[in-house]
C-alpha cells in the first residue's frame, strides 16, 4: 500500500486486478479495485481506514463483493455487506449473491399489471403504482417522502410482499426510528433492513443500494414481490462524487463524474416484473431524492426522473399549510401503474384529479376577493372538500373499499353543503359504514368496475353515514 485515506487506499504490486474485484487488507478490511493503471489501483475502502498504513498488505480475492441472500434475512437489520448489526447473532444464510447484476432482458420482462397498494388515498387513486414500476419519490428535506414509503411497506401487510428498506447516508437516530416503526407494526418479519449510515465509510454507502437490491432479486427470481426503498439517492451520489474525486477521476457538471447516469441506471434498471415462465416475481422500486429549494430541475433529480417511470413530488409549501401527505397532485405522475389500477379507480380519478386541479387553479384567483360567479364557488366548495378528503395521518392506512366510497362521495357533491371542519369526522363514519358491508369491500377489491348498481350501493351508505354532520336544514337521510 503507498497511500491511503478519506475512504480509499492506493496500491501497487497487484498483477491482473479485475475491475470491482475484492481488495484484503490487515485487520478483516475489504476494499473495491475502482480505478485500475498500469502502475496504481485505486481501492474505495468498505470500512474505516484507522488499522491501515502505508506499507501495508493488500492481497487479491479473486472474488466480486457479494452479500448473503435468503429467507434467513428477514426480519433482521444489516450492514452494506450483509453483516448483522441488529445484535441477534450471526446470519446463517445458504447463498450468496454479487451485489452487481446485469439487469434482466427485455424479452424477459412482463408488463406491469398488479397493483401494489399503498393505503395512501392521493397515491392510490390518482398516482398509482403497479408491482414491477419505480416511482421516484422527491422533495426537499423534512417533507414526508420516508413516511410515504413506510406506510407503502406497512400496507403490505397481508399481499406477501417481501420489502427492503435500504438507508443510505442517514443518521443513525433516524435509522432506528423506521426499524422502531416496523417492529410496533409487526412488519419487521417480512423486511430486511439495509443500513449504510452518515457516519459509515462512502464506500459502504456507496455499495449498499447494490448489495439491498441483490437480496431483493434473490426473492423476484423466485416468484415473489418485493418491494425495496431506496433512502435516498442524493446521498449515495454525493458518496460517490466524494470517492470519484479522491480517485482523481475528472469532474463533470456539479462535480459529478460522467458515470453518474450510468450509477442509478444499472441499478434501478433491476426493478421489473418477470414473465411467468420465470417465476413471474416483481421488483417495485421507490428511490427517494432530496431537492434544494424545490429545483426539480438539478442534475440528479433530472436524472431519476428520466430513469423511473414516473414520480411523486411532496411539496413544502403543502407541508407547511398542515396538508398531510404534501403530495403535489399536479407535478406528480405515474407513467405505468394506470395500467395496473383497480377498475373501481378509474371510475373515480378522473373527477378527482378534475375537481383537485381546477381547485388549485381558482384558489389564487378567490383569494382577490373579487365577486365569483356560482359555478365557480361550486367549484371552489368541491374542491375544499376534495383536498380534505386526501388528508390522511402519518400510518393511519385506508383500505381499497374505504378509498372507493370516500372518494366517491367527494367527487358525487355528497360532502359539498358539508362544513370543512366536519369532513374528517364524515369520512371515519363513511369507513365505518364500508367496513361494515364486507360484499361491497369484496367487490371493490376484486377487481370488479363499479356498475351503476354497485354506485348506487356506495353512495347510499355514504349519504346515510354523513347525516348526523350535515347542516340542520340539510339533516335529511
Amino acid at each position: 500500500m503507498i497511500a491511503v485515506g478519506d475512504g480509499i487506499a492506493e496500491v501497487s504490486g497487484l498483477d491482473h486486478v479485475g475491475p470491482d474485484e475484492l481488495i484484503r487488507f490487515p485487520a478483516g478490511l475489504y476494499g473495491l479495485a475502482a480505478s485500475i493503471g498500469k502502475e496504481r489501483i485505486g481501492v474505495i475502502l468498505l470500512g474505516a481506514e484507522e488499522a491501515l498504513h502505508v506499507g501495508a498488505d493488500a492481497l487479491r480475492t479473486g472474488r466480486a463483493i457479494d452479500v448473503p441472500v435468503g429467507d434467513e434475512l428477514l426480519g433482521r437489520v444489516v450492514d452494506a455487506l450483509g453483516r448483522p448489526l441488529d445484535g441477534e447473532g450471526p446470519i446463517a444464510a445458504h447463498a450468496r449473491k454479487p451485489v452487481e447484476q446485469a439487469a434482466p432482458a427485455i424479452i424477459d420482462r412482463a408488463p406491469v399489471t398488479t397493483p401494489l397498494q399503498t393505503g395512501i388515498k392521493a397515491i392510490d387513486a390518482t398516482i398509482p403504482i403497479g408491482r414491477g414500476q419505480r416511482e421516484l419519490i422527491l422533495g426537499d428535506r423534512q417533507t414526508g417522502k420516508t413516511t410515504i414509503a413506510l406506510d407503502t411497506i406497512l400496507n403490505q401487510f397481508d399481499t406477501g410482499v417481501t420489502s427492503i428498506y435500504c438507508a443510505i447516508g442517514q443518521r443513525s437516530s433516524a435509522v432506528a426510528a423506521v426499524i422502531a416503526t416496523l417492529k410496533a407494526a409487526d412488519a419487521l418479519k417480512r423486511s430486511i433492513i439495509v443500513a449504510a449510515a452518515g457516519e459509515d465509510a462512502p464506500g459502504l454507502q456507496y455499495v449498499a443500494p447494490y448489495a439491498a437490491t441483490a437480496m431483493a432479486e434473490y426473492f423476484m427470481r423466485r416468484g415473489h414481490d418485493v418491494l425495496i426503498v431506496h433512502d435516498d439517492l442524493t446521498r449515495h451520489a454525493r458518496a460517490y462524487r466524494e470517492l470519484s474525486l479522491l480517485l482523481r477521476r475528472p469532474p463533470g457538471r456539479e462535480a459529478y463524474p460522467g458515470d453518474i447516469f450510468y450509477l442509478h441506471a444499472r441499478l434501478l434498471e433491476r426493478a421489473t416484473h418477470l414473465k411467468s415462465e420465470l417465476g413471474g416475481g416483481s421488483l417495485t422500486a421507490l428511490p427517494i431524492i432530496e431537492t434544494q429549494a424545490q429545483n426539480l430541475s438539478a442534475y440528479i433529480p433530472t436524472n431519476l426522473i428520466s430513469i423511473t417511470d414516473g414520480q411523486i413530488y411532496v411539496s413544502p409549501e403543502l407541508f407547511s399549510r398542515g396538508i398531510m401527505p404534501a403530495i403535489d397532485i399536479g407535478l406528480s405522475v405515474s407513467r405505468v401503474g394506470g395500467d395496473a389500477q383497480l377498475a373501481a379507480y378509474r371510475s373515480v380519478a378522473g373527477d378527482l384529479k378534475l375537481a383537485y386541479a381546477q381547485y388549485q387553479e381558482l384558489e389564487t384567483f378567490s383569494r382577490f376577493g373579487s365577486r365569483l360567479d356560482p359555478d365557480t364557488l361550486a367549484q371552489l366548495e368541491r374542491g375544499q372538500r376534495v383536498r380534505e378528503i386526501l388528508r390522511q395521518n402519518e400510518h393511519d392506512l385506508v383500505p381499497v373499499g374505504e378509498q372507493i366510497a370516500v372518494l366517491l362521495a367527494a367527487t358525487s357533491g355528497l360532502l359539498d353543503k358539508l362544513p370543512v371542519e366536519a369532513v374528517a369526522k364524515a369520512e371515519a363514519a363513511i369507513r365505518q359504514g364500508i367496513a361494515g358491508e364486507p360484499r361491497l369491500v369484496e367487490a371493490i377489491a376484486g377487481g370488479e368496475a363499479i356498475s351503476a348498481d354497485l354506485r348506487n350501493e356506495l353512495l347510499a351508505e355514504a349519504r346515510q353515514a354523513i347525516v348526523p354532520f350535515m347542516p340542520k336544514a340539510d339533516n335529511k337521510p
